[in-house]
């Protein structure tokens, strides 16, 4: 991920500011994607190497689809109750799930 890419505007106090932070990792100039957006990342790419819907997924896990699709986008935090249930209903262990390398896909090389 470049720089570049990494950077987003927001309007602030009427002015447009430009803030180093990484809406995918939502770290300040850091480059490490967060765990919780890694798992995010990995729960979708595992969900559709199993061609499932986000809806079959939260029915599976016995949770909701708003909270598999939050989860996804790394814009909830997780317990690991519910990390767990994620895993068993895509029949993977959890700990893939938090490799950053497992799900790895070749267009997200720098």
């Amino acid at each position: 991920m470049t720089r570049k890419q990494c950077t987003r505007t927001f309007k602030q106090s009427g002015k447009f500011e430009r803030a180093f932070a990484c809406s995918f990792c939502m770290t300040k100039s850091k480059h490490r994607p967060s765990d919780r957006a890694v798992f995010g990342r990995n729960l979708k790419r595992a969900r559709h190497i199993k061609g499932l819907s986000q809806d079959a997924l939260a029915y599976e896990s016995s949770l909701s689809r708003t909270f598999v699709s939050d989860v996804e986008r790394a814009a909830r935090n997780i317990s690991i109750d519910n990390m767990s249930r994620l895993a068993a209903a895509l029949g993977i262990p959890l700990h893939e799930l938090l490799d950053p390398s497992r799900f790895s896909d070749p267009l997200d090389a720098d």
